[in-house]
């Protein structure tokens, strides 16, 4: 039985137990807590009623968690999807009208049926070419994401009525008069308790015990301004009460059609935050995604909730990393959430109603300072300046722009940081160290004193993939290999390091060995590849070298074209590097033509 459900479920099946299923049920309790303001206020930027906010956390939450491959991920509403999702639809329909809820529901349908057919397909591997520097910018552009976004909250302002972070500044300074002491005093106490239980007692659910402690000073707050006539910290409010049923899109097929390309757009969009958030969870839990079944579950969440009442749900960030911190350890804290958050509302909806905002702001703010992660930054910066500067250029992007939008531009950046790194492999100069007994075979660059070089042949190390985009570079460095008037004709290239050639690469080698041989040399290769050999096989390129300018050993290499070079420069030569050198006579030195000339006129 278990074996069954680890194949249908995963492997976490197996680690379920009395203390994970505590665990869990903790955790979910936060999650629907959470869930409870940010879904009304979801469904409200979706143009929504604020019910269908609360059903998209909990039959897609539900299902995305049992049929995807992360443990830690939370799905839900989102506010990129809520906004994408109206800006979309708004044109199509009044806002809020039933036909405006009816085409909301068909799209988020067929916004599974795409996500379903992605993972299905095993598209997913798009998921790989999101860099860990990408992810670090990501995770701490969301973080500062959440933490920017609950200021409003936290200092009991009003929500500004537009988007984006420069907005946000400009409201936040607008109403800076409008600070209300009390939110802060019970955000502030909201953290210091949290803080103060993870410290002293960290067995305990920190956050949900920080979480009623801050309820119960906000009632108290509450009930001293009420008879004193201050300003009220601000509460979750009436909670309307909820029940996913089954109904059918009511959309007419005439209009399926108009609706495909409004649910591509919004497949992006969700699926792009969906695996970005797994990604950025499990780089914390140490788990590995799966992520076709990742977009599988995910599709799959979509097509039943968009059934059950429920609009475009995807991975929530600010549920997964709470999620994670809160001490989640497998998929059934998302279903304990979606449970907890029926049996909330339909049992405690009044007590519900008296959870202050800034302490929900108050423990995202937590949330946010952990997934900063200063330190990882400082080694970042030291380990690789290029990989900061990705993280950094994604890291802005996401406080922004759209949080896809950020992912797309920190992959493309890592991807062309890639190919400029692919693009100029190494070319070592290679060369016989007799001071040792064994005269070892080492890059010339590297050693301590200069080495005598053979004037003949040129010992190079390829060191890469020769393909199209390297071609340039590679070209340029054989051409200034074989430019100065004396240098040698002959070149012999180490090429067991070199991965792959493509057919420009082919070509390239093919340009080489022609002009070596107009010059009187030649091209040997030492160990080449067996991909290398059968593309060089394919182009034709062998059938121009010859086979025997192909080595599998170098001392059989430089033994073979030893025969071949220029006895009358052997008899000058000094150098004498190779074994061979030994069986030549001692070297004759050349005079000047003039000495000579008198030395024969005497």
């Amino acid at each position: 039985m278990l074996e069954l459900a680890a194949r249908l479920l995963g492997p976490w099946t197996r680690f379920i137990d009395r203390d994970t299923l505590r665990a869990d049920a903790i955790a979910g309790v936060l999650g629907a807590l959470l869930v409870l303001p940010q879904g009304i206020a979801f469904a409200t930027l979706a143009g929504l009623p604020p019910e269908y906010g609360l059903y998209t956390a909990i039959v897609p939450c539900a299902i995305a968690a049992l049929a995807g491959s992360s443990w830690h991920v939370v799905s839900g509403p989102t506010n990129a999807n809520s906004l994408a999702l109206f800006a979309t639809l708004a044109p199509l329909a009044a806002v809020g009208s039933p036909a405006y809820i009816q085409l909301a529901l068909a799209v988020t349908v067929l916004v599974g049926a795409m996500q379903f057919a992605i993972g299905a397909l095993r598209l997913g591997t798009i998921a790989n070419f999101i860099s860990p520097a990408t992810l670090r910018g990501f995770t701490s552009g969301a973080a500062m994401l959440i933490a920017l976004h609950t200021l409003t909250d936290l200092a009991g302002l009003p929500a500004p009525s537009t988007h984006g972070v420069p907005a946000l500044f400009g409201h936040l300074a607008s109403h800076a008069a409008e600070v209300s002491l009390p939110a802060l005093f019970v955000g502030a106490f909201a953290i210091v308790a949290t803080l103060a239980v993870r410290q002293h007692a960290p067995h305990w659910p920190h956050m949900l015990v920080g979480l009623a402690a801050a309820t119960a000073l906000a009632a108290l707050v509450n009930a001293a301004a009420s008879r004193a006539g201050w300003h009220q910290v601000e509460v979750v409010g009436t909670i309307p009460r909820i029940w996913p049923h089954f109904q059918l899109p009511g959309v007419a097929l005439r209009n399926v059609a108009d609706l495909i390309g409004i649910a591509f757009a919004l497949t992006i969009v969700a699926l792009g935050q969906s695996i970005s958030i797994a990604k950025a969870v499990a780089d914390r839990s140490g788990q590995w995604i799966d992520a076709n079944r990742e977009f599988r579950g995910q599709g799959l969440s979509n097509i039943v909730g968009g059934f059950f009442s429920s609009y475009v749900s995807c991975g929530s960030l600010n549920r997964s990393l709470p999620n994670l911190e809160a001490g989640a350890r497998t998929p059934l804290a998302a279903v304990f959430a979606s449970v907890w958050l029926l049996a909330l509302v339909a049992i405690s909806a009044p007590l519900l109603a008296l959870i202050p905002m800034p302490a929900i702001a108050g423990l995202l703010v937590l949330v946010a300072w952990s997934l900063l992660d200063l330190p990882s930054w400082k080694a970042l910066w030291k380990i690789s300046r290029q990989d900061f500067a990705i993280a950094a250029a994604t890291f802005a992007a996401t406080l922004l722009i759209r949080l896809e939008m950020a992912i797309l531009l920190g992959t493309m950046l890592s991807l062309v940081t890639y190919l400029y790194r692919t693009s100029r492999p190494y070319i070592r100069i290679m060369g016989f160290d007799s001071t040792p007994t064994d005269r070892p075979f080492v890059v010339r660059d590297h050693s301590l004193q200069p080495l005598p070089e053979c004037p003949q042949l040129k010992m190079i190390r390829v060191e890469g993939d020769v393909y199209f985009g390297a071609v340039p570079y590679v070209s340029d460095v054989l051409r200034g290999l074989r430019a100065p008037a004396d240098a040698p004709k002959h070149v012999l290239v180490m090429a067991k390091s070199m991965n792959h050639v493509d057919v420009a690469g082919a070509a390239m080698w093919r340009s080489e060995l022609v002009a070596r041989r107009n010059a009187g040399g030649d091209l040997w290769f030492h160990r080449p590849r067996a991909p290398v050999m059968e593309q060089w096989a394919r182009t034709g390129f062998i059938r121009e070298l010859g086979p025997d300018h192909v080595f599998p050993a170098k001392r059989i290499a430089i033994a073979a074209i030893f025969d071949r070079l220029d006895r009358g420069i052997c008899a000058t030569c000094t150098a004498r590097v190779f074994e061979e050198c030994k069986s030549l006579p001692p070297p004759v030195r050349a005079e000047p033509a003039g000495r000579a000339v008198t030395e024969v006129a005497t």
